[in-house]
């Protein structure tokens, strides 16, 4: 017989054996007999026997020795049924992955922000949605509002959760949380000993901004409630991240708009206040934004917990709970 015609006749017996096979020798082994395996199973002794000489046949090698006593696997037979309990470990563990991902239960869940996650509610939800479901895989993304946009509509992440609303015509979004508005100033600064600022009080102070969002609704915020041109602070972007700007601040180049949920990442020498007008404190409010046509499992859970944790009258993109297989773990 040549090598090609070996390589063959090992792939039709691999393709011949079943699940079966290996489930009804691996039983056998365990209970030491063919007959009680058989009992234990309520099958026929006959149909068991020749299950297993038919897995002996195609791995090629006696599996067991038979006895009177009953069985016993022989030196080849225990390195066959120690693979065979692997093998249906890992089916086992198919068939459960399935059912979990069908029910959003496991799977992958990657969620893009451009806020501060030190504090707030953004933080509490992610944290609230891996306690509920441990076995999904959250990865998160931090970019610039358009780069997250893209990457929407790319697939590369699931929701974008930000603040203010971006309009896509291929996303759809919901109104979540909102945030105060504070300025973060030096804690020697003549507004550190004030309790609450104002905005006319930033009348020739220096902000500085982050290009990054979400310095461009802090600048509209700005903008709106020191509408005289001559009443506003002098503005200053820069093309550098939100740690960058409290290093600047602590130098005494200025002062910086954040949200709130940012209070939670501490810089020493620095002070948040609450900025208002005479309506009391300015917030910002936040959104989810996913695509329609994203069926995945774990994304339906995590909306229905923004749902349950931010409710709003229904839109037509709730997921009720009933609607998902399974309750909450």
């Amino acid at each position: 017989m040549t090598e090609i015609e070996i390589r063959n006749d090992r792939r039709n017996a691999a393709r011949a054996i079943d699940l079966q096979h290996l489930r009804l020798a691996v039983i056998a082994c365990d209970y030491g007999s063919f007959r009680r395996a058989a009992e234990v199973l309520s099958i026929k002794h006959t149909v068991l026997s020749r299950s297993i000489g038919q897995l002996e046949y195609l791995v090629g090698t006696l599996l067991f020795e038979r006895s009177s006593g009953g069985i016993k696997p022989t030196l080849a037979g225990r390195a066959v049924l120690r693979i065979a309990r692997l093998i249906l470990e890992q089916v086992d563990t198919l068939v459960d992955t399935g059912i979990s991902s069908g029910r959003g239960e496991s799977g992958h869940l990657t969620i893009g922000f451009c806020t501060s996650i030190s504090t707030g509610n953004l933080r509490a939800t992610l944290g609230e949605f891996k306690r509920r479901l441990p076995q999904i895989e959250l990865a998160t993304m931090e970019r610039s509002r358009l780069r997250l946009m893209t990457a929407l509509r790319s697939g590369a992440v699931d929701v974008v959760v930000s603040p203010g609303h971006l309009l896509s015509k291929d996303a759809k979004a919901q109104t979540l949380w909102s945030e105060r508005i504070l300025i973060m100033l030096p804690q020697d600064h003549r507004l550190a000993g004030r309790e609450i600022v104002y905005w006319t009080d930033l009348r020739n102070e220096t902000i500085l901004l982050s290009r990054y969002d979400p310095g461009r609704e802090l600048e509209d915020l700005l903008v709106s409630k020191l509408m005289p041109h001559e009443d506003r602070p002098r503005i200053e972007r820069h093309d550098v991240s939100r740690g960058i700007i409290k290093s600047l601040i602590s130098m005494g180049m200025g002062l910086s708009l954040v949200m709130e949920s940012d209070v939670g990442a501490s810089f020493a020498g620095l002070v948040y206040r609450e900025l208002q007008d005479g309506t009391g404190p300015s917030r910002l409010d936040f959104y989810a934004h996913w695509r329609e046509d994203n069926e995945n499992p774990a994304l339906k859970r995590f909306l229905s917990l923004l749902a349950e944790r931010y409710p709003s009258p229904p839109p037509d993109w709730f997921v009720s709970p009933l609607q998902i297989r399974g309750p909450w773990p």
